[in-house]
């Protein structure tokens, strides 16, 4: 049923999505698009970061690349990553989008363009908005939103936005999260 999952996190969210790609099997059988707000004038060491917790290789990927099962694509430092229709990446330097760069909420909006109900678009911990709109393009288009449970994140105010614009049902723990992707 599912195809894709969509990761969107920023402030507080490194110690989730570490354990989300620490969980997840060797050849995990749908692709992880990570959006994750970081610093600009940090250009590398952040995806070697996640690759040493993870099972599944994590790569930032180029303009065009097409995404494939059992890989994690790292929306690279300063570049808003789209989900085009052919399942392919595409990258730009548009302007920021509620102040970030990459944007959560483009990535998800397309990638809910894309995959349809066959998404699941998942917010963690972060101090901005960004994410909930997109979230909810997710939702509308009949994929599956989660939220992290505001009471775990170290900044609940990205998930709590999130729960607001999707009046959210699926508020889960980082451990729920990931038996949900397990099972999926």
């Amino acid at each position: 049923m599912y195809q894709a999952v969509i990761i969107g996190g920023s402030a507080g969210s490194f110690r989730a999505i570490t354990k989300i790609l620490n969980a997840l099997p060797v050849g995990y059988s749908m692709p992880l698009l990570l959006n994750l707000h970081r610093l600009k004038h940090v250009r590398s060491g952040f995806m070697e970061a996640l690759s040493i917790k993870s099972n599944i290789p994590v790569l930032e990927p180029y303009d065009k690349d097409s995404i494939k099962s059992g890989i994690a694509y790292l929306a690279p430092s300063n570049y808003h990553m789209y989900i085009e229709l052919n399942k392919k990446i595409a990258l730009s330097t548009e302007e920021t989008v509620n102040h970030s760069r990459p944007s959560i909420d483009l990535s998800f909006a397309t990638a809910a363009q894309t995959y349809h109900r066959n998404l699941i678009g998942i917010i963690l911990s972060g101090a901005n908005k960004d994410g909930a709109w997109g979230l909810k393009k997710i939702k509308d288009a009949g994929g599956t939103p989660i939220v992290q449970d505001p009471e775990e994140c170290e900044v609940s105010t990205m998930s709590r936005a999130a729960l607001e614009a999707t009046n959210g049902n699926h508020i889960y723990s980082t451990d729920q999260i990931i038996n949900f992707l397990l099972k999926h």
